[in-house]
């Protein structure tokens, strides 16, 4: 009943592509997209030129790209691509469109590393700097709010500043204009070690920072996946996001998908926090009213899930980290990437997505229930088919007098109405071919726009077996009723032998059976919707058709079966008698559907 996923690879294409760079000077924005390395870094619409904010696109591009460990290259068959973090990748991608990769590379050797981490939201690495003897550096990427609060200067050009209060705002003020236009923002800063600080890896380092700029970066969102939410919504999925992205962001992303309406609003980690202090109630009401949750950590999904659960609802839930594991082996259905997944995430998963995409989340979804759909329809056919076989023997035994069973042509002994032999046959023709195609009977059109079967809900449910229960015992009277027509001694007196009555009653099962293909490929739709949509099922029938002609009509069958060749007036009536089940079948459906 809700989809909770991720956005990055998920909803978007994970190209994570630098759009705009805001430092001290002003704004630049990056042409091109993807990995692809052709663009430039321009300014009112020209390449940027030499000067301070040449000087700070450099100086946050650089940092970006050493406070990260993924790599770019171009592959043998010419594509670019990359390994590591996409987020991070972008820097490189356009550092080199800036024209200063080069002269990074020389200028900079790693001596340590401070890892990214979710509560901390940066990562930061010491570098040498061989342009300043080997002078080491602190250069640290995070989110901004995060990065800014550690920051006590700002770079304008090559000169540093103070980082006083109006500046701080500009600074938030920008960020927030950055992700209102569904960009993702991650700021650059560093430090000069002073004399005497040790260039080891700890979070104390990271303090006391220079400002250097923030990047907008975009992740555009795959096409197709607006239409698979939708059509999640009308299946009656909920679809929820769950994001380290800036709130605002997730909430454009999700507005311009069809996740939520243009008014709907975000609950963050801090937020989540809060409400969990105040108590489950509360938080369990938040979460099942909200569709976006931004600026979360791992921990948060696992609370999520389980308050989900708590209401009733069967979750299934992306993630690709090893952090998320706990939350995916929570989920009733956990759902690992399977192009950026761990191999522990994978392990913790119940199902691994070959390519990352949420449509074939609704794609699974779509082809899950039809595989039900079509148990359905099997077992409906199969149970009713034979129940019409047992209430065949069983009341053509127990109403023997009624229907000529007893006396005339039998001597007074009790006689059944099907041979042992006709009946195997029966379930030879009419329970294997038409069965087994019922099986890849194509999914009917309005799969996606049923509510989603309640958690515990029966295979079987009380109104199917009412239906298979019904078209067994007209099966067996439709049956029965021919062989009185035909039997000298019944209800209506005939004058034909039994085997030749006996023949036209097993002719008509079986062709009841056929027309109850038909009939059970749909609760409440009529057998004439989509009739012939499923060639294998009309093979099938065909097949079993002509079986039945030739065992009533070949000598050495006749022997064998016990069976007597029919005319033509009676095929027309077994065809008549035998089609009943479809229009039994039919009323029915009228009547459930009228009365849904």
């Amino acid at each position: 009943t809700v989809i909770a996923t991720d956005k990055t690879g998920t909803l978007t294409r994970a190209e994570m592509t630098i759009v705009r760079v805001v430092t001290a000077s002003g704004t630049s924005d990056v042409t091109g997209a993807g990995y692809e390395p052709a663009g430039q870094v321009q300014q009112a619409g020209a390449a940027l030129p030499p000067g301070p904010q040449h000087a700070e696109n450099v100086a946050v591009l650089s940092g970006g790209s050493l406070a990260g460990n993924a790599a770019w290259r171009q592959a043998a068959g010419g594509e670019w691509e990359i390994q590591g973090d996409p987020t991070e990748a972008a820097f490189l991608v356009a550092e080199h469109k800036l024209g200063s990769a080069d002269r990074r590379a020389k200028r900079f050797t790693r001596l340590a590393e401070i890892p990214f981490t979710s509560d901390r939201k940066m990562m930061s690495t010491i570098e040498a700097d061989h342009e300043h003897g080997d002078a080491p550096v602190v250069i640290t990427k995070g989110a901004p709010g995060v990065l800014l609060a550690r920051c006590t200067q700002v770079r304008v050009g090559t000169a540093t500043l103070a980082l006083d209060d109006a500046t701080r705002q500009r600074i938030l003020a920008d960020v927030d204009g950055l992700a209102n236009d569904a960009l993702r923002t991650l700021a650059v800063a560093y430090r000069p070690l002073a004399a005497g600080e040790e260039p080891k890896a700890h979070a104390g380092l990271e303090q006391a920072l220079i400002y250097i700029g923030t990047v907008g970066i975009i992740d555009p969102p795959r096409p197709e996946v607006a239409v698979a939410i939708a059509e999640a919504h009308a299946a009656g999925l909920r679809v929820i996001m769950i994001t380290g992205d800036h709130p605002r962001t997730a909430l454009r992303i999700a507005i311009d998908l069809g996740i939520v309406s243009a008014d709907a609003a975000a609950l963050t980690g801090v937020e989540l926090d809060a409400l969990a202090q105040q108590g489950e109630p509360a938080f369990a009401q938040a979460v099942r009213k909200t569709s976006v949750f931004a600026r979360v950590a791992p921990r948060h999904k696992l609370q999520i899930v389980r308050a989900l659960q708590a209401g009733g609802d069967v979750v299934a839930m992306t993630g690709d980290g090893v952090n998320d594991a706990p939350a995916l082996k929570a989920a009733d259905i956990g759902i690992a990437m399977g192009v950026t997944g761990t191999e522990v995430t994978k392990e913790a998963a119940r199902m691994i997505l070959a390519d990352d995409n949420f449509s074939t989340i609704v794609a699974a979804v779509r082809e899950g229930r039809g595989v039900l759909d079509n148990i359905r329809k099997f077992l409906r056919y199969l149970l009713s088919s034979n129940l019409g076989e047992v209430l065949t023997v069983f009341l053509g035994v127990a109403a023997a007098d009624f229907i000529g069973l007893k006396g005339g042509t039998s001597g007074g002994e009790l006689v059944l109405p099907l041979l042992a032999t006709q009946i195997l046959w029966i379930n030879l023709i009419t329970d294997a071919g038409p069965a087994l195609a019922m099986g890849v009977d194509p999914i009917a059109d309005d799969m996606m726009v049923r509510a989603p079967r309640p958690r515990g809900t029966r295979m079987i449910d009380a109104r199917m077996w009412a239906g298979i229960a019904g078209t067994g015992i007209v099966m067996a009277l439709l049956t029965l009723f021919t062989v009185d027509l035909l039997l000298p001694g019944g209800m209506v007196e005939g004058h034909e032998s039994l085997a030749l009555a006996r023949s036209a009653g097993f002719t008509v099962l079986v062709l009841a059976q056929l027309f109850n293909c038909f009939n059970a490929r749909s609760e409440t739709r009529s057998a004439f919707v989509g009739l012939f949509a499923n060639r294998w099922l009309w093979a099938s029938v065909v097949l079993s058709a002509s079986l039945q002609v030739a065992v009533i009509h070949v000598p050495f069958l006749n022997r064998a079966f016990g069976t007597a060749p029919l005319s033509a007036h009676q095929w027309l009536l077994c065809l008549a008698m035998a089609s009943g089940v479809l229009w039994c079948g039919e009323l029915r459906k009228w009547v459930l559907r009228i009365t849904a």
